[in-house]
């Protein structure tokens, strides 16, 4: 048997938050924390009635309205014109305030509507686990593509640090071969001036053998 929805209120930055969930555990689900607000006093149960009639219309839904102030509690509330000087007076505050114990203050919902409200609760419930799926869905996809798009960037830096080896071993070997040809040319040229030191003291000696016999 589904379980009754209850009122649950709570504070998180700018707003002052309010949801009709069955239970402790599934309000601090539907605020998105993993701490135990109602443990550390931050969050409680409420019989307020205008705020329990503005839950049980929309159960399962996180209701909100400017922290700080006493308006009524929506799907979509405005920023508070200003902000309380620190949380923890706030939360002294209501600390301060004795908490009503369920049931002292009549709801006026009858067995129909509450059932009517369990079951619109559990549906919210379902759209928003799809939501937090598509949500996580959508975050490991970007993760995916990002993921990779640093291995195209690696692929595409290690592609062109392969051509600039290729394009710097090419570059050795032309100077290899360049300096291999100037190496035999420098013998050429040095065995040319050899060559020709000797021919020329040959002529010349029979130049002056003939000049000494005329």
């Amino acid at each position: 048997m589904p379980r009754k929805l209850k009122t649950f209120t709570t504070s998180i930055g700018f707003f002052d938050l309010a949801i009709a969930a069955p239970s402790m555990k599934a309000a601090l689900e539907a605020w998105g924390t993993k701490q135990n607000l109602f443990q550390r006093g931050f969050a409680k149960e409420t019989d307020d009635p205008a705020i329990v009639a503005a839950t049980m219309a929309h159960p399962g839904v996180v209701l909100r309205r400017a922290v700080g102030t006493q308006g009524k509690f929506t799907k979509n509330a405005d920023l508070p014109k200003s902000v309380p000087t620190t949380t923890a007076k706030r939360a002294a505050k209501a600390k301060e305030k004795p908490v009503k114990k369920a049931g002292t203050v009549k709801r006026e919902l009858d067995a129909n509507v509450q059932k009517a409200a369990v079951i619109e609760f559990e549906k919210e419930k379902v759209r928003r686990e799809k939501k937090r799926a598509r949500e996580e869905a959508e975050r490991r996809k970007a993760e995916i593509a990002e993921a990779s798009e640093k291995q195209r960037r690696h692929k595409a830096v290690q592609a062109a640090e392969a051509i600039l080896e290729r394009a710097r071993q090419h570059h050795e070997e032309t100077v290899r071969r360049l300096e291999a040809k100037k190496s035999s040319i420098d013998e050429q040229l040095e065995a040319e001036r050899r060559r020709w030191l000797d021919e020329e003291e040959k002529l010349g000696a029979k130049i002056r053998d003939a000049q000494r016999s005329s």
